[in-house]
């Protein structure tokens, strides 16, 4: 609270020189009306605390007297809404920006004309926004660094199968007709494999400065320490997904985790996605790489219902878990739980919005 102003009372110089007793006011203090200051005011207001005496006391010396009363006056200003709000303490699990909020209002006309009444249920919004607000963040070029040299005796991430790299020690180091390199690889777990730089990868832990979104990566499994599978980075740390990495395995599988458990690809393709076979997850990974930093996003909240593909046709779900870009699902047939992107082509919300904007951009062309 504030003294707004300070109210000055002047008498009436005395004509007399002579002396006058003490004069009793007779007057009431003059009380300032404030309503006008106080009608926005969510609290009523306070009586002033300070009080100045109610006579006026004249020097008794002869000479002119000059007498000052003060009455201070407290006022109560409404704060403007945005200090209020930066006043309250955060809210939890608060991911997206005031920008992402406007976007997402502006996607909700288009989300809602793509429901198309399935079931009288509301659709989700769907936002396209940045994902990240540093340019470091929303790199998706690959850093012009130094390749490292891979050697005879080095431990390395080696591909045995489609959706299976192992550990293993290059052994030998073949160069073919056409010039190109294949590395010999033994694995840890026996057998050996002859096989190209983009399928290999570094034992070691990447540094930072080496990962971009769309780097080629293998993560190791959860379930099984030895075993790794390989996916592309599709996220780098940021405020939006509690500083993570968000990895698309080759078989559409998000996972969030931290740098230790990943691992780079030693020498990848110019186009990481050759190295995914056709297949939806590949348009997926096309189009998301195109769009980023803006890739569409589906808001869900706990347990709402929703379709999402399962085995080439749409199965009923609920979500049990939302954390960041990506969800849990339990398949209401059979409990069976997964974790999807919010952003996936099998959501069928997603779906029918792409199939509208394709539509559109059609339409334009025409």
């Amino acid at each position: 609270m504030e003294v707004d102003e300070m109210e000055t009372r002047m008498p009436e110089l005395q004509e007399s020189r002579k002396r006058v007793k003490t004069k009793k006011r007779t007057e009431p203090y003059e009380e300032r009306d404030d309503d006008e200051n106080m009608s926005d005011s969510p609290c009523g207001s306070v009586p002033s605390t300070t009080e100045t005496p109610g006579k006026e006391t004249q020097l008794e010396d002869g000479s002119d007297s000059l007498s000052v009363i003060k009455k201070a006056v407290v006022v109560l200003t409404r704060l403007p809404e945005y200090k209020i709000s930066a006043l309250r303490p955060p809210t939890p699990q608060q991911f997206y920006s005031e920008d992402d909020s406007k976007t997402a209002k502006h996607a909700k006309n288009d989300t809602t004309r793509n429901n198309n009444n399935n079931n009288n249920e509301p659709g989700p919004i769907i936002i396209s926004s940045a994902f990240a607000h540093c340019s470091n963040e929303t790199t998706k070029v690959r850093p012009n660094l130094p390749e490292e040299e891979l050697k005879v005796d080095m431990m390395v991430l080696a591909r045995k199968r489609s959706m299976r790299w192992q550990r293993g020690k290059i052994v030998d180091i073949v160069t073919r007709e056409d010039g190109r390199l294949k590395y010999k690889v033994s694995f840890e777990e026996k057998g050996k494999s002859l096989v190209s730089g983009h399928h290999i990868a570094f034992d070691t832990t990447p540094k930072l400065e080496q990962l971009y979104v769309g780097a080629r990566v293998v993560v190791r499994c959860q379930d099984n320490k030895f075993r790794f599978r390989p996916g592309v980075l599709s996220e780098l740390p940021s405020r939006k997904n509690r500083l993570r990495f968000l990895v698309f395995l080759d078989d559409h599988t998000p996972v969030y985790v931290g740098l230790p458990l990943f691992h780079l690809v030693c020498r990848p393709q110019e186009n990481v996605l050759d190295d995914i076979p056709d297949s939806p997850h590949k348009s997926f990974m096309t189009q998301y790489l195109k769009d980023w930093p803006y890739p569409h996003l589906t808001q869900y909240r706990v347990g709402q219902a929703l379709n999402v593909e399962l085995n080439g046709s749409q199965q009923r779900c609920e979500v049990q878990v939302v954390d960041c870009s990506i969800m849990q699902v339990i398949f209401l047939e059979n409990q069976q739980k997964e974790w999807i992107h919010r952003g996936s082509m099998r959501l069928e919300h997603m779906a029918r919005f792409l199939e509208m904007k394709a539509e559109e951009r059609n339409g334009d062309s025409d």
